[in-house]
């Protein structure tokens, strides 16, 4: 059974004096998720590959503590400040650099998609600790005994959402190779009015606060927090995708753009698991959607804003409406969803969580079967997007990687994840879906018997 053991843990820190001190965070940084995410980058060795296997890991090291010096924040450590809010306290304390060994060779791993087996690639995070104990982020650089090697990296989200911490890994990817950033980050969280207090804006309606819909008949979430799951990697090809945007888009009047493919695979993904979860036609639903914010506000946040600056909004229909009706259908409730998030509508929601007392219960910090924190689990489902955001090409000057994704998806119910499948270079696109073990065999038939019959 092949094993990895760890050669060494190191603290890196910024290479230079950064700044001192105490930074706000916004209230976006602080609901949702605020745990570490894992991302993924497999390299296979070639005649560009640095040798000895030392100079790897040097060059990494080096390149990432001068990485720290713009990016300071990362270094720091998040602080509990009461009410469920957070401060970030920039004090240099540095990032954790572990290096592994793993006694197989990179085609002995398999099929590449998130999963379990990648556990020990990833560093682990001791949430038994207190929060101030945690670096908000952690490098796991694995080498394979073929000479290939995983660079894996976990990022706290209360420091940065996903378009933040590609932005800082992609920086760090052009030091290593020897190139000056390209776009210096923005730090000032003030400009997301971080630590001041509301400003008493007219109230617009925050759905997405509230708690998503339950079960007909029951009166909470836990018993199906605590359902077994189960996570699979669904393709489709652009000829598929592309038919499913023809008939999305079918009755949609003509002064109505089109339906896009986030838009409308998101509604395909919503109906299919309702169909699989085996829903009355009365039975309330809602889709979670991730919102970025940057370009939606006027006058726009700065480019390089270094922070969390999405929200979730949520679609909400009957599940007897999403099946019986045209695809569109599913698609217009989306975008509905999507076009609220308008500036008025992002400051109107600041001040919501301003007013909070408590944000805790905004946050998803609680383990399975708790009855606490957001849940987009049956009957529900989250659908996060990565189609925009710069997953592919991270070359730390030794080539592209050969695979990149997500390092594991959560275990919880109804989590899933659009990205283009880079691999193929065609267009298609991957569904990677967390669902309940009981309904994933039927979520499958129902996602590829549909689009064939729609394709026949």
């Amino acid at each position: 059974m092949s094993t990895v053991s760890f050669k060494g843990r190191y603290t890196v820190k910024p290479a230079e004096a950064t700044w001192r001190g105490s930074l706000c965070l916004s209230e976006w940084d602080m609901i949702g998720t605020i745990t570490h995410v894992p991302t993924i980058y497999f390299y296979r060795p070639s005649q560009n590959w640095l040798t000895p296997a030392d100079s790897i890991a040097n060059t990494l090291k080096q390149s990432l503590s001068r990485a720290l010096v713009p990016f300071y924040p990362l270094a720091g450590r998040l602080h509990w400040i009461g009410g469920g809010r957070l401060e970030l306290n920039c004090n240099a304390m540095g990032v954790q650099f572990i290096e592994a060994e793993y006694d197989s060779k990179l085609d002995d791993f398999g099929v590449f998609s998130p999963s379990p087996k990648y556990n020990h690639l990833i560093p682990t995070v001791d949430y038994s600790l207190p929060i101030h104990d945690l670096p908000p982020l952690l490098v796991q650089l694995t080498t394979f005994s073929c000479g290939a090697i995983c660079l894996s990296l976990t990022i706290s989200h209360a420091v940065v959402d996903g378009q933040s911490a590609l932005h800082f890994i992609s920086e760090w990817a052009r030091l290593a190779r020897g190139e000056p950033l390209e776009t210096v980050p923005f730090l000032d969280r003030k400009a997301l009015r971080a630590g001041g207090p509301p400003i008493g804006l007219p109230r617009l309606d925050h759905s997405e606060f509230d708690q998503p819909p339950l079960l007909l008949g029951r009166s909470n979430n836990v018993e199906e927090r605590k359902k077994k799951t189960t996570v699979s990697i669904l393709k489709i090809s652009k000829p598929q995708l592309e038919k499913l945007k023809e008939i999305a888009n079918e009755e949609r009047h003509s002064h109505i753009r089109s339906y896009t493919r986030y838009e409308t695979l998101a509604g395909y993904v919503w109906r299919c698991s309702c169909k699989a979860r085996k829903h009355s036609a009365e039975q309330p639903t809602a889709l979670g959607v991730c919102v970025n914010s940057r370009s939606r506000m006027q006058p726009p946040l700065s480019r390089g804003y270094f922070g969390n600056a999405t929200l979730d909004v949520m679609a909400t229909s009957s599940a007897g409406e999403l099946v019986t009706k045209p695809l569109g259908f599913a698609a217009s409730r989306i975008r509905e969803a999507i076009e609220k998030v308008t500036t008025e509508y992002v400051w109107s929601a600041i001040d919501y969580l301003k007013n909070q007392p408590d944000l805790t219960r905004f946050q998803g910090l609680h383990a399975l079967g708790s009855d606490h924190g957001p849940f987009y689990g049956n009957p529900n489902l989250g659908v996060v997007s990565w189609l925009t955001l710069p997953i592919y090409g991270l070359d730390f000057g030794w080539g592209k990687e050969i695979y990149m994704g997500p390092g594991t998806l959560d275990d919880f119910d109804g989590d899933s994840l659009i990205l283009p499948d880079d691999r193929r270079g065609d267009g298609s696109l991957l569904v990677a879906l967390c669902f309940q073990a009981q309904h994933m065999d039927a979520f499958k038939q129902y996602f590829y018997g549909d689009i064939i019959e729609t394709i026949e």
